[in-house]
């Protein structure tokens, strides 16, 4: 890290993303250096089993901004975003996925727009223009339109839409929990119901530069299970404790 105090921690979950590292994590480093907002990078080595960690050392070393966080063993996408948003120290934290999907440049005009904003918000980006196969677009939409049936007051139509940007004193009153894909609609809808204004900034989505997505149709059941899940049970729990803007830190 550089020894100005970054504004933004920004976690990227890296499972087996050898190949993509290398060049989306300069990217952000250097979009971060030209808007002169100083940034940290916790680039989360996610249990993975090619050379993901040492790619990011490598890294580490030419760009100072760049920090590794390793999950010994895989235990899913949210879990690996947790791990680096507990050793975040910026007032701001974010995330982001290593595919590159979204420019450098819309992620800092993403937090730039959180940071000029009055109040509490969450700001996140919605891919208006994507690239994706056919197979990811099915499920997206038939993701999105289940999120929208449970709770139709959720101002969002990309729910999994990232980078997501929100303030770190945010973390403890959230208490975000999800291990695997849920964290998304988790966190949007803990904002939600404690009153966080969702901010979405349109963006043109590319396709992966380089890997795999990890997105397949058993990935979909998943979705629709764990959403099923949480609003039934832990959601109920949590919202019993957190009546809403209250209890919420300052902006």
């Amino acid at each position: 890290m550089t020894d100005v105090q970054p504004v933004l921690s920004l976690v990227v979950p890296c499972y087996n993303e050898e190949r993509s590292v290398g060049h989306t994590l300069p990217r952000i480093v250097t979009a971060f250096r030209q808007g002169r907002h100083a940034l940290d990078l916790i680039a989360v080595d996610n249990g993975s089993t090619d050379g993901t960690a040492n790619e990011i050392l490598r890294l580490s070393k030419e760009y100072p901004e760049i920090r590794l966080c390793s999950v010994p063993v895989n235990q899913g996408y949210g879990y690996g975003i947790l791990a680096g948003l507990a050793a975040a120290t910026a007032p701001w934290v974010g995330m982001i996925p290593a595919d590159g999907q979204v420019d450098a440049e819309d992620v800092v005009r993403l937090y730039e727009a959180a940071d000029g904003a009055e109040g509490l918000v969450l700001a996140k980006v919605r891919r208006r223009f994507r690239m994706d196969g056919v197979t990811r677009k099915l499920v997206s939409i038939a993701y999105n339109g289940f999120v929208q049936l449970l709770w139709p007051g959720l101002r969002s139509l990309d729910i999994n839409g990232n980078p997501k940007i929100f303030p770190r004193s945010l973390l403890k009153p959230l208490e975000l929990e999800s291990h695997g894909w849920l964290l998304d609609p988790e966190l949007l809808v803990k904002c939600h119901h404690l009153g966080v204004r969702i901010l979405e900034l349109n963006v043109f989505a590319r396709m992966r530069g380089s890997g795999l997505s990890h997105v397949r149709f058993q990935t979909g059941w998943e979705f629709f299970y764990t959403l099923l899940a949480f609003r039934l049970g832990a959601l109920a729990r949590w919202k019993r404790g957190h009546p809403g803007l209250a209890e919420l830190p300052a902006a």
